[in-house]
């Protein structure tokens, strides 16, 4: 299998047409590239597209092939750029970084913009998704370096704790009636429709701080990144448990934030693959967050 067959097969599955992707992106032949998407289902033993007059749409077998053809794309694309960084004298490269949404990523974000003001020839490439997507694209070489709010599972990587802490807490409307207490205790949610993270190690985290396991609650949703999980709170469908200072910080916005008792606190951690071999843009990107996380600490 070829990489070219491989960016064809991607540009025809975009386009959703053969000669689109023909005429648009690749500048081939239309028998051109139909031969060679008849030659590839004929390698792989599956027929990857269903031909129809205005499209060409992706079987099942196509949408497996068409997120691995990605991620070796991906790859390949990172490995080249890395070796073309070596024969550079000034410092260019990009850096892959994944992470959730939290408020806390700002010390990320900082040690960004302080490099791309000294390095201006590195770039940044940030990846938004929960622990286990981060840490599916890091094991498979498509990140540098993963952001994951605790608790997380660490143990496969090299880590760096970061000084900042988030706190968990029950997003809701403001005209809510939970909405005028301090702190929502345990008691508070046993009833009422729940929205939560579906990651395991935060429900393993949720069930200790409740003192049973929150299987047994009220779970009406589950979400990967907040924003849309938030749009479930305005339509009045249920209550958001999440970090503060993501959706909800703004003085004008329509939710309120009320912080769980006893006070819940996750922390962030960085963390890379074990044995790594840094680029030159990437030494100096954990440097440089080094620096900083052990400046905020002072």
């Amino acid at each position: 299998m070829e990489l070219r067959v491989l960016r064809y097969f991607l540009a025809v599955a975009y386009e959703e047409s053969i000669s689109g992707a023909a005429d648009n992106i690749l500048h081939v032949t239309q028998p051109t590239l139909s031969r060679q998407m008849m030659e590839l289902e004929e390698e792989l033993g599956a027929k990857l597209f269903v031909r129809s007059n205005r499209k060409t749409v992706l079987t099942e077998d196509g949408i497996r092939l068409r997120k691995r053809a990605e991620e070796i794309i991906e790859l390949v694309d990172k490995t080249t750029a890395e070796f073309k960084e070596k024969k550079n004298e000034a410092v260019t490269g990009r850096i892959y970084i994944g992470g959730g949404e939290t408020d806390s990523m700002r010390i990320i974000t900082e040690t960004a913009r302080q490099i791309h003001e000294e390095y201006p020839g590195i770039t940044f490439n940030l990846f938004s998704g929960n622990a286990q997507d981060v840490t599916e694209k890091l094991d498979q070489g498509l990140l540098d370096f993963g952001v994951l709010v605790e608790p997380a599972d660490k143990q496969k990587y090299e880590y760096l704790p970061l000084p900042v802490k988030n706190t968990w807490g029950l997003v809701m409307r403001k005209d809510d009636p939970l909405s005028s207490k301090e702190f929502i205790e345990p008691a508070d949610i046993k009833n009422i429709p729940l929205i939560v993270s579906r990651q395991t190690e935060t429900h393993k985290f949720f069930s200790s701080w409740l003192k049973e396991d929150i299987s047994k609650l009220n779970i009406i949703a589950n979400y990967n990144l907040v924003f849309n999980a938030t749009l479930m709170v305005e339509s009045g469908m249920g209550y958001l448990l999440a970090l503060d200072k993501i959706a909800y910080s703004k003085p004008d916005s329509e939710f309120k934030f009320v912080p769980l008792k006893p006070k819940m606190e996750a922390g962030l951690v960085v963390v890379w693959k074990k044995y790594s071999l840094f680029t030159k843009a990437s030494q100096i990107f954990m440097e440089r967050l080094e620096k900083n996380t052990e400046e905020h600490k002072v």
